[in-house]
């Protein structure tokens, strides 16, 4: 176990002022493609031979590495689920899907009932997934939760996103920052609830700018085809083109138009709202953030990764999946507050309650990934 170092200041600050940080860095992450490809292969070949069993060892093993490779003022992150918990959702997941698949065969309202019914499941499986994930993470020996209820959730994932259909989706902005504000503020370190203060205005700007992307992306590219007489607006155009090259070589361009329009609109889209989220929440007096992700360098990194993928025939996932870990760890800030030494103090003392074992043994992982 690693020891807790920073020494708190004697004095105490006055009220209503922000206590002097006693850890400002970035968050760093080690690890390395050539060591996670090793972990990967041998996952994957494991899981194959195994039928998918060994795949529950394989999320421990990736999740293990990843967290353990980063960092928070020289302490790593704890995964600590057991893969036996992870199994047992899986098997839990696959027996509703045989049901599910012959019940619906042979009685076609089974079918019909069980969407009905996976419609009011799904905001407790999120829930249940979100409480998981949380409460097997650790950092500095205090572990995360998630606190989140039913009732808003079912509004949040389920009643919202319907309502935003019959506003032609111009209401899904405020679902997102509702959905969001819904996870993050639902997050505890210790007994510390994340504060979270999200505008639904930089979710509506984000997306405004999004779409405004999306149509210059493909205008530029439509007027590239068109350099090469591909006029995909000109009718008779299209008509008199018959030359199986000329159509690859059209269909091969919208392609990529559009695998170049997701990356930057996502690069866009993940870097204004990933910043918004980061920079407006906080462990009072625990810890806060700061995120300085830029959409360009981020739309370059989802581009060569995706390019990197298709052409390795996906043998470059590992190292994709690292190098985005990287960055995304080199523009984080994390301010610790001297408050959280007391918080750690306390963890330690109740680790081992029955309490906590308890609710071990009733944890499993809903998840399929």
């Amino acid at each position: 176990m690693e020891s807790i170092h920073p020494t708190p200041p004697e004095t105490s600050p006055p009220a209503n002022e922000q206590a002097t940080p006693i850890f400002s860095g970035k968050v760093q992450f080690s690890g390395k493609g050539g060591e996670f490809f090793g972990i990967w292969i041998v996952n994957i070949l494991l899981s194959v031979l195994t039928l998918g069993i060994y795949s529950a060892w394989a999320k421990v093993r990736t999740m293990r590495y990843f967290y353990g490779h980063t960092r928070v003022d020289g302490h790593s992150f704890d995964y600590l689920a057991t893969p036996m918990q992870i199994l047992k959702g899986r098997i839990l997941a696959v027996i509703v899907f045989l049901i599910y698949t012959f019940g619906s065969s042979f009685f076609p309202i089974i079918g019909l009932l069980f969407a009905v019914a996976f419609i009011f499941l799904m905001p407790w499986i999120i829930n249940q997934g979100l409480r998981f994930n949380m409460r097997m993470t650790r950092h500095r020996n205090v572990r995360f939760s998630f606190k989140g209820n039913y009732g808003e959730a079912f509004v949040n994932f389920i009643l919202l996103p319907i309502a935003s259909i019959f506003t032609l989706y111009l209401l899904m902005p405020y679902v997102l920052k509702r959905i969001d504000s819904y996870i993050h503020s639902n997050i505890s370190y210790g007994d510390t609830p994340l504060t979270v203060n999200l505008k639904g205005e930089t979710y509506y700007l984000t997306a405004l700018i999004c779409f405004v992307v999306s149509s210059i992306t493909m205008v530029i590219f439509m007027a590239i085809l068109g350099l090469f007489g591909l006029d995909l607006l000109n009718v008779e155009n299209q008509q008199n083109m018959q030359d199986p090259a000329a159509m690859t070589l059209m269909f091969g361009a919208l392609m990529v138009a559009y695998v170049f329009m997701i990356a930057i609109v996502t690069a866009v889209w993940a870097a204004a709202i990933r910043n918004h989220i980061f920079d407006n929440s906080q462990f009072e007096d625990v810890a806060s953030f700061k995120s300085q992700l830029r959409p360009i360098p981020f739309a370059i990194l989802l581009l060569t990764n995706m390019l990197a993928i298709v052409f390795s025939l996906g043998l470059a996932y590992p190292w994709t999946k690292v190098r985005t870990s990287k960055m995304l760890a080199e523009v984080t800030t994390v301010n610790i507050y001297p408050s959280a030494l007391n918080l750690v103090d306390t963890a330690q003392q109740e680790q081992s309650s029955f309490a906590e074992e308890a609710a071990n043994v009733f944890d499993i992982d809903l998840s399929l990934t």
